[in-house]
């Protein structure tokens, strides 16, 4: 089990990138913490926030335990082609990665 406990809390690529319009974030803690992921327009305008909950420490990687992003606003509208960034906050921590989303 302790080969299973990151050493530090990272937020890596989404998947699948870019062909599909729906996506999965993964991120990996290295302590509990209250996670959320916010997806932002390419001008910085928030699209769409994910507020995860309190998580303990663990890899977030697969399916079943990435943060799930179904390619829409927080009005439930399809966003447009793109590119966007997503940040990951996690307690102290916070990390920005790119993706581009196309339709």
């Amino acid at each position: 089990m302790v080969a299973l406990t990151p050493k530090e809390t990272a937020l890596l690529p989404n998947y699948p990138n870019p062909f599909n319009p729906e996506t999965w974030i993964p991120y990996q803690l290295s302590e509990p913490a209250d996670v959320t992921v916010t997806i932002y327009a390419v001008d910085g305008t928030v699209v769409r926030q994910l507020v995860l909950g309190h998580q303990s420490i663990g890899i977030y990687q697969g399916k079943s335990r990435a943060a799930y992003w179904d390619g829409r606003n927080a009005l439930g509208e399809p966003v447009a082609s793109g590119v966007y960034f997503y940040t990951l906050t996690a307690g102290n921590f916070t990390a920005t990665r790119k993706m581009l989303i196309r339709k």
